[in-house]
Parts: structure tokens; C-alpha cells; sequence
């Protein structure tokens, strides 16, 4: 059986990903083969294609990238997954990826598509959906009455924080370029600040601060906690760890594909408390363009999705 998918032979700019037809594997005990409809572009495939993470995760080439996905399972040997259902995939990052027409998966990367999403919608939503659940209920365990700041909060991840505290219970501030300032808000911020036009580092009272983006927006963000605070980030840019000097927490949160942590981003989707913001789609065969707009900062509001046909 044949598949067709984007792979990259060698690290280097977007024109280094080819559609090609690639020989499917078989399935084994455990395993349903999805026929995939649409694939999500992350900030993490570009990096991993150009090599940037070489170092931290060595890929086996040829490579198809892509870590999210979304279609319909059209063989299964795992029990309770059937034929027909409509899912949201995650790919292991080592292993064949969601830029193709079909992938195999074992049962614990699977999980019923959420109703109230597109395909689309479902295509850009458990890596994200995870990157935002395990820093904020896992590791920062964000409660009711907590004063808590998004950085980068109009981004794919950065949007769903702030719907997922907001439902917490928490009072939620976020940064955003004034572009976007209307639309974070309308995802229930209760201030924003426009880091092009404004400083954020004058804000005072914060239990938590979620920073997705390293360097000096992490510099800048200890004297926005209160003491015993904690300052929570995801790999971004390099960081300077000051805990000490402002007597706060600085925790480094460590995103997996948990199986349980998948359910509850489903469930969460379901009940649309997580709604995955959508940006520009291109068909499959544009992953290339796909990737250079990424990677010119260009790129619209939301998750990038490639259509596969």
C-alpha cells in the first residue's frame, strides 16, 4: 500500500519538502491506519526541517513532518476505535508525520474527534491543546481567584491558555501586537497589553506568568510576579533563570503526548472551551509556502493547515 506525503531528505530551507509516494506500513495489534484530511504547521516543523534542533532531536531522514492531524480511521486492529470514526491525531516526532494522505498510529495518539470542530479546527488542535492544558492545569495548576499573564496570546497556543484559564476560573491578562489587542480580548482577557506600543513589565500582582517566548520578554516579566510567584515558559527563545534575585518559581514545563492529558484536551474541545483559531489554508502539495510563510512572521492569526485531498 501506498501513501502519498511531503517529506524532506536533507535539513534545510522550505524547498527542501517534495510530495512523493511513500510505501504505507502495515498495520500491526494496537494500531488504526487514518486516513487524513487536513494537517496542522507548527513553529516546530519549520525548525525541525531547517535543523535547528539537530542537536536535541536527531530525525531519521527522509522525514515527513507534521505533528497534528485530523481524518477518518479506515482500518483498525485497537479496540474501541472503529472504521468511519472522525479523529484528531498526534504524530510521534521521530516517526512519519502528518503531511501525507494516511499515517498508522497506536491507539493511545488517537482520539475522537470533537464534534464541535471542522476538520480543520481538529487538525490544529491536540498539539496546541496540550502545550496549553499541561503547563496550566499540570504544572502551574491555575485555580479560581488567580491573577495570571499569556505572553503571546493571539498565538495558536497562547489563545487557547487564555480560554482554558479563563474557564479555570482565573483573571487573565495576555500580550499581543495591537493588531490583534480586539480579538484576545474577545477570547475573555480581562486587560491587554500591546507589546508594540506598551510595557508589559509595569504590571504588578501576578500568581503566574506563562511565557511562550523567551529572551527579554522573560527578563521582563519577574517584576510582574508577587513573591512565591511562578514564572512557567516553553522552549522559545534562550532564557536567564533570576528565581532567586525575585523570590519566584521558574519552572520549565515539559510538553508529552500524554494519553490522559489528549482526553481531557478532546473533552475540553467538545465542551468548546478549547477552540482552535484557524489561520490561512493551502492544499498539501504547498507545504513548502507553507513553511516560508511561517517562517517570514508574516503569517495571519492562527494555525497554518495544509488540505489534503
Amino acid at each position: 500500500m501506498n501513501t502519498k506525503a511531503i517529506r524532506y531528505h536533507q535539513y534545510g530551507p522550505p524547498e527542501v519538502m517534495v510530495l512523493e509516494t511513500i510505501e504505507a506500513p502495515a498495520l500491526t495489534s494496537g494500531q488504526v491506519r487514518v486516513r487524513l484530511c487536513a494537517a496542522g504547521v507548527a513553529p516546530l516543523d519549520t525548525k525541525l526541517r531547517a535543523g535547528l534542533l539537530e542537536r536535541h532531536v536527531p530525525l531519521r531522514l527522509p522525514k515527513v513532518p507534521g505533528r497534528d492531524g485530523a481524518g477518518v480511521i479506515v482500518e483498525s486492529s485497537a479496540e474501541g476505535l472503529h472504521v468511519g470514526d472522525a479523529v484528531c491525531v498526534i504524530a510521534d516526532m521521530f516517526g512519519q508525520g502528518t503531511y501525507a494522505d494516511s499515517i498508522v498510529l497506536p491507539a493511545a495518539r488517537v482520539v475522537a474527534q470533537p464534534a464541535s470542530l471542522s476538520n480543520r479546527q481538529a487538525a490544529a488542535l491536540l498539539q496546541p491543546g496540550a502545550s496549553a492544558w499541561i503547563p496550566m492545569v499540570r504544572t502551574a495548576q491555575v485555580s479560581s481567584g488567580m491573577k495570571i499573564l499569556v505572553h503571546a496570546g493571539s498565538g495558536a497556543v497562547g489563545s487557547l491558555m487564555i480560554r482554558l484559564a479563563v474557564h479555570l476560573g482565573a483573571e487573565v491578562w495576555a500580550t499581543c501586537s495591537s493588531a490583534n489587542r480586539d480579538a484576545v480580548l474577545a477570547l475573555g482577557a480581562t486587560g491587554v497589553v500591546a507589546h508594540d506600543k506598551e510595557d508589559f513589565s509595569t504590571l504588578r500582582g501576578f500568581d503566574v506568568v506563562f511565557d511562550l517566548v523567551g529572551a527579554d520578554t522573560h527578563d521582563r516579566s519577574y517584576p510582574v510576579l508577587k513573591p512565591g510567584g511562578q514564572l512557567v515558559w516553553l522552549v522559545a527563545a534562550p532564557i536567564r533563570e533570576r528565581g532567586d534575585e525575585f523570590k519566584v518559581r521558574v519552572i520549565r514545563s515539559i510538553i508529552d503526548d500524554d494519553p490522559e492529558c489528549l482526553r481531557q484536551v478532546a473533552l475540553l474541545a467538545q465542551q468548546q472551551v478549547l477552540v482552535p483559531a484557524v489561520g490561512q489554508c493551502f492544499p498539501l502539495a504547498e507545504a513548502a509556502f507553507a513553511h516560508a510563510l511561517l517562517e517570514s512572521g508574516k503569517a495571519p492569526r492562527g494555525r497554518i493547515v495544509l488540505d489534503i485531498a
